[in-house]
């Protein structure tokens, strides 16, 4: 089957369909969206959109972080940006992205538009989360290294599946919507390390509300704007489309938390480090040298060797290791300041953190070398792909959030086990005023 049809088929699965697993890891990836958005309030980048919103104005259907209704693809826009201001959200890594806020903005807003109930919200998210991220895989690595962003490339055709199903659009509207949605969907890689990286998931996320808006105005584009003769494949990645799973067999299910307020290609070196320093005890001055291989690709986004300001820390094997070894909380927000940039133990310590690219290494995992300077030398190892249970994963959530946004996070926590009592418009009041 090609892409195309099965992008238009995960539109329409029926939710007997989805797989529980699936459903359950989608209700922990609206609570982590929630918890990333409400802490991203405070974010600058987060005030400039809400005042964008209040000068537009429009027709007030849908929720934004930091309080108001707007009208639906405003609203994705602020959130989708919002929540992607502390660059703590989740990441699935052959989708090459970032997936709930591209696609979690959409369905709620355009969930609140509709009237829709909270379960629709989810099976919305989870169609379009799959969508995208088979999409990702057919771009491949290629489109990323040529310096597209997938959270908002592939991202955008994500937010326009989950705003087409809960707009109730048909197979061939939905089409249409998906066409709209090749000759829209952008964001550039230039832009991590300022505000334009988390914007490009709001744009994501608006890109799929305005695609499935004019699609169910009766608006016509091309039949395969995938794949399709000067298609957004064709175009944007010289990949070949690669054999996908059935439709029955979910890859969303590989979906990963973060746990480390930066970004996600320094977690599993983070972890690696966290693990051996947790046997052997260590400080700035007794390492005396880290040795870290990673996937070449990652070299061109989070190896910034000389941060400039607290949001290019996030990008910085050298300055996290640092923190590690000098036991920093890498998990809390406000740590990443402009001060921590200018660090000079850091900056010192920097200077002695070597990264090389390793062929052998793929992109959730990280190895390496830790010499003492008593001469004894340590490795480190770490696999971002181990599974972990669900209740864990409700647990750590849980601890997250409570750092994020303290007593907000119970608050928060009912969009895991109230869901089925809510409707849209009770997620959206949820995620203005949590308390």
């Amino acid at each position: 089957m090609s892409l195309i049809e099965t992008v238009l088929d995960l539109g329409t699965l029926p939710r007997s369909q989805m797989p529980p697993h699936s459903l359950r890891l989608a209700r922990l990836s609206l609570f982590d969206w929630a918890v990333c958005g409400r802490a991203g309030t405070r974010e600058p980048l987060s005030a400039k959109l809400r005042e964008l919103a209040v000068h537009e104005g429009g027709h007030p259907s849908a929720s934004i972080f930091g309080g108001g209704r707007y009208p639906a693809r405003m609203a994705a826009l602020v959130n989708g940006a919002t929540s992607h201001a502390l660059d703590y959200d989740d990441t699935h890594f052959a989708h090459v992205g970032h997936l709930s806020v591209g696609i979690y903005p959409a369905a709620l807003a355009v969930g609140e538009e509709t009237g829709a109930d909270g379960q629709s919200v989810v099976e919305a998210f989870l169609a379009g989360a799959e969508a995208a991220i088979r999409i990702g895989v057919a771009l491949g690595t290629a489109h990323y290294n040529r310096g597209f962003h997938q959270t908002a490339t592939a991202g955008a055709f994500g937010a326009t599946i989950a705003a087409a199903r809960l707009y109730g659009l048909n197979r061939e509207q939905t089409r249409a919507a998906i066409g709209l949605c090749a000759t829209r969907a952008s964001g550039l890689k230039s832009q991590f390390g300022t505000m334009g990286k988390p914007y490009n998931a709001g744009i994501a996320a608006s890109n799929g509300i305005e695609c499935a808006s004019l699609a169910r105005m009766g608006f016509t584009s091309c039949a395969d704007g995938l794949n399709g003769p000067q298609g957004f494949l064709p175009t944007h990645t010289d990949a070949a489309v690669p054999d996908l799973a059935p439709v029955s067999a979910f890859l969303f299910d590989d979906v990963k938390y973060k746990f480390h307020a930066c970004c996600h290609g320094t977690h599993a070196m983070i972890e690696g480090l966290l693990d051996t320093f947790a046997a052997h005890p260590a400080s700035l001055e007794t390492v005396e040298r880290i040795t870290l291989r990673t996937n070449p690709r990652w070299l061109r986004v989070c190896d910034i060797p000389a941060p400039a300001t607290g949001l290019e820390v996030k990008f910085s094997y050298r300055w996290l290791a640092g923190m590690v070894v000098d036991d920093r909380a890498t998990g809390v927000d406000t740590v990443y300041t402009d001060a921590l940039a200018a660090d000079p133990s850091l900056a010192d310590f920097a200077r002695r953190v070597e990264v090389v690219a390793d062929e052998g290494i793929d992109d959730m995992q990280a190895a390496g070398e830790i010499e003492m300077r008593d001469g004894e030398t340590l490795a480190f190892a770490h696999d971002l792909a181990r599974p972990l249970p669900a209740d864990v994963l409700e647990e750590k959530l849980l601890a997250k959030a409570k750092a994020l946004i303290g007593t907000e996070a119970g608050a928060l926590q009912a969009l895991i086990h109230d869901l089925d009592d809510m409707d849209a418009g009770a997620i959206g009041h949820i995620i203005r005023d949590a308390a």
